[in-house]
């Protein structure tokens, strides 16, 4: 079973996470391509996909957007799923007690799903570093609290997740 995990990433975190997902796939035996969503190609070959970007102000990127709306059909006749990355810091809630998983967004996750039928959407949370933008961007950042700049991503949950895709695909293999 060949899959495409596809991927629009700002500043490399959710690309990471989408290559740790890719090769968890492959440790289950299926035939996995990593490719940012703008060098997609051809997603016609594919038996399945998982799609993610990277949460901005509660958005997919627009690459991310653009790649699914294209492609819908496609991937509307396949296995797929889709995550997002972004909320960043230590607590799972915001100042109002929402969990912040469920109120991070995408605020397309509505579109996405009447496009392409996901199996299944995961907020997974980010990593940011201020210290590492440039320019205005850089300093706007900068006023993020500390508690909310680092590395906030649970690789055991990402690889759970990834199992529970590579064991999902499998059952179909067989079937």
């Amino acid at each position: 079973m060949k899959v495409l995990v596809a991927y629009a990433s700002k500043y490399g975190s959710t690309k990471e996470i989408a290559e740790f997902i890719g090769e968890k796939l492959r440790l289950r035996g299926l035939d996995v391509d990593v490719r940012e969503v703008t060098l997609a190609r051809d997603p016609s070959s594919y038996d399945a996909f998982v799609i993610g970007s990277a949460l901005f102000m509660g958005h997919w990127m627009k690459e991310a957007k653009e790649f699914v709306s294209k492609n819908r059909s496609t991937l509307a006749s396949r296995h797929s799923w889709i995550f997002s990355s972004g909320p960043t810091g230590t607590k799972e809630t915001d100042k109002k007690g929402r969990n912040l998983r469920e109120v991070s967004g995408p605020t397309e996750l509505g579109d996405l799903s009447s496009w392409i039928h996901p199996l299944e959407h995961r907020v997974f949370f980010g990593a940011f570093f201020a210290d590492r933008l440039k320019g205005t961007a850089g300093l706007f950042a900068r006023m993020i609290p500390k508690d909310e700049q680092g590395d906030f991503r649970n690789w055991p949950e990402i690889e759970a997740w990834a199992n529970s895709i590579a064991s999902s695909l499998s059952v179909q293999v067989s079937a």
